[in-house]
């Protein structure tokens, strides 16, 4: 072997660290190589909008993608040249490094390559769920042949980059003599120490796609973030990453109790078609707040009945607002995480076995209310009080067809505000003033508008601003103050709302993403940990009369109602039903805890583990004490209707079937 002396720094005993540094901008060239193959072998699907700076975007993106892709791989090599002792600096060490560097990125680029093929056949990039795709095939062979020679070009290409990457791979310089006194070798071993130290969590941040507070490790759903259509988000992605982002994801597992779509919506259906619209409707401007962790259990409104009634709850201002409003009597989230939260509440999609948008069925073909009534003439934003790219929301908005979004940096930027001084030093801007911003920025859209809000202040490490803090002070758990300060928030909000003139021709929606801390036992039980509010407010009072609707409600009927209550008149996808055109007998809602799915209907709340029930219980036993499997006349009719539910989630998220 060779040693080279490309860089002088080579040659002192910072040659290791230099020589990884340049051998992983190798890694990065063989990805964009890659990636630029893949595009130009399905130019067709792509040249419509690519100009220069749409190009830029797609590749940029795609760094965040790429790194996280290549110290995932390349994590071994990583550590075995950084590896702290003087030992390890001989030819043979460094021939393995070698040898390992290459075969693996190779390996990557053989991958990548190999997809830019397959994905005319898909129009997306391979992830684990192509292993059961073909478990059964017995012709994989033959196809592949069939590729490799139709597609010789790009053998040749991977030959080349091949080659080229075992040319410019850089072997740091061995200098014996430089070890031979221990001093020498105690630097050597600082210096290696300190630099796989400061690797450590350098490289996290790779796989995450990011160090700050915030984010979420990376998932193929954020490459919507990067894309003006949904099929480029091929571009953007990797096909290692896919693969190694969906190892152990690929949930959905469609049952046998039906064999078809059209079977099982005999007994349940997730296409809506139009009903006649109210005397009433009109293009009425929707509003929807996702309030974070804003549990049932805080509202006092909705337990009049809790510690014997003498329950205050920690909602003044909601409410005073619920006495304006419709709510129901029982109300759900579809899911335990905020993750869950945004597809059931803007998409009518609840959260099975995993979250939906860490699945690979996220990059399917589906739609948001946003991305609907943009189609129908709306302007459409979604607003978030954190960075960009938090949570994935910006990514997730984009891809359901919201056409704008608003968040930290916006608010920074618009100087009617305070700025980063409003900033909360953990997630987003503070809530009031974000609000208030919210509404401002409504008042300059035009009519007819549909808006979400997620909001961040009632979250760990719940703080509030300082000038609260004797205000809101310290009550039975930390996120009370919290509730209490966003309670304030969501009242100045509706304050100022009155006041512009698109108030009145505003549907207003109040949910939670998810519930949180809890001191009350029967918010404790299985299905009591999923009690969200489901607050829906018409000021003009004509649509929505006030009131406590019998019915059982949950996130994912949101958009049914509100598109009934607009008239909406095209079919749509939805897991959830139009509560003010399904007799309240009828209504449900529907859950997952913990490889139990949990389904609320004629009274009773029903436990099904994907292949029997295990328990029954009456909804007014709140904390679930008394199980009355067997012994309900409804429990088989309840299971059918659960069956139905699951196949077409799971059948129609396994062929991407999430539209009308």
């Amino acid at each position: 072997m060779r040693p080279s002396s490309r860089f002088g720094i080579l040659d002192t005993v910072f040659a290791p660290v230099a020589a990884l540094l340049w051998n992983l901008l190798l890694a990065f060239a063989v990805y964009q190589i890659a990636r630029m193959a893949y595009l130009l072998v399905n130019l067709s699907h792509f040249q419509d909008n690519l100009t220069a700076a749409h190009l830029w975007q797609l590749l940029r993106g795609g760094l965040v993608f790429d790194t996280s892709a290549i110290v995932y791989t390349n994590a071994l090599y990583i550590v075995l040249m950084l590896f702290p002792l003087h030992l390890k600096e001989t030819p043979a060490y460094h021939r393995l490094c070698k040898w390992v560097f290459v075969v693996v990125n190779a390996l990557a680029l053989l991958i990548n390559l190999c997809d830019s093929a397959y994905f005319p056949y898909t129009l997306r990039r391979t992830t684990t769920s192509v292993f059961r795709e073909f478990s059964n095939e017995s012709n994989l062979g033959g196809i592949f042949l069939t590729e490799l020679l139709s597609h010789w070009y790009l053998v040749v290409l991977f030959v080349v980059v091949v080659w080229a990457l075992w040319q410019l791979y850089a072997t740091p310089r061995i200098l014996k003599k430089y070890f031979r006194q221990r001093s020498q070798q105690w630097v050597y071993a600082g210096v290696m120490l300190v630099a796989l130290v400061v690797a450590v969590p350098l490289c996290i941040g790779g796989c995450r796609g990011g160090l700050g507070h915030g984010i979420r490790p990376i998932t193929i759903n954020n490459a919507n973030q990067y894309v003006d259509r949904p099929t480029e988000c091929a571009v953007v992605l990797n096909t290692p990453f896919a693969l190694i982002r969906t190892i152990g994801k690929s949930v959905f597992t469609v049952p046998n109790w039906y064999n078809s779509p059209d079977e099982a919506a005999k007994v349940f259906s997730p296409i809506h078609q139009p009903a006649p619209a109210d005397s009433l409707a009109k293009k009425k401007n929707i509003v929807i707040f996702i309030v974070e962790s804003f549990g049932r259990e805080y509202i006092g409104a909705l337990n009049r009945d809790l510690e014997g009634g003498r329950y205050k709850g920690y909602t003044p201002c909601i409410d005073s607002l619920i006495e304006k409003s419709l709510v129901f009597r029982h109300s759900f989230c579809n899911g335990r995480k905020s993750i869950d939260g945004m597809p059931s509440v803007l998409c009518g999609i609840p959260m099975f076995v995993e979250p939906f948008i860490l699945t690979p069925a996220s990059m399917n073909s589906y739609t948001s209310i946003g991305g609907l009534l943009a189609k129908d003439g709306y302007e459409t934003a979604f607003f978030h009080n954190a960075n960009r790219g938090s949570m994935g929301f910006m990514a997730f908005a984009n891809k359901t067809g919201f056409q704008q979004y608003y968040g930290r940096e916006d608010y920074a930027a618009d100087s009617r505000f305070g700025g980063d001084a409003d900033f909360d030093g953990h997630w987003g801007i503070w809530d009031e003033p974000f609000l208030q911003y919210y509404c401002a920025k409504m008042s300059e859209m035009k009519q007819p508008f549909m808006t979400a809000l997620f909001t961040t202040s009632s979250h760990h490490p719940f703080q509030i601003p300082e000038q609260y803090r004797d205000v809101y002070k310290e009550e039975q758990m930390p996120i009370h103050k919290c509730i209490r300060y966003t309670d304030m928030a969501l009242g100045r909000f509706f304050r100022e709302a009155s006041r512009q003139p698109w108030f009145q021709n505003t549907l207003f929606v109040i949910t939670s993403d998810h519930t949180n801390q809890s001191n009350h036992a029967e918010y404790k039980s299985d299905i009591g940990g999923f009690c969200s509010p489901i607050i829906i407010y018409d000021p003009s009072g004509r649509q929505v009369k006030p009131g406590m609707s019998p019915a059982v409600a949950q996130q994912i009927d949101i958009v049914p109602t509100l598109l009934g209550l607009i008239g909406y008149d095209k079919p749509y996808f939805s897991f959830g039903i139009d509560l003010m055109k399904t007799p309240a007998e009828q209504t449900f809602a529907v859950n997952y805890l913990n490889g139990t799915y949990q389904y609320v209907k004629y009274g009773y709340v029903l436990q099904f583990d994907g292949e029997k029930a295990k328990a029954i219980y009456s909804l007014s036993d709140r904390t679930m004490k008394k199980n009355l499997i067997g012994k309900v006349k409804v429990q088989s009719q309840m299971e059918r209707e659960l069956k139905a539910i699951i196949y077409q989630y799971m059948f129609r998220m396994e062929h991407d079937q999430l539209r009308n």
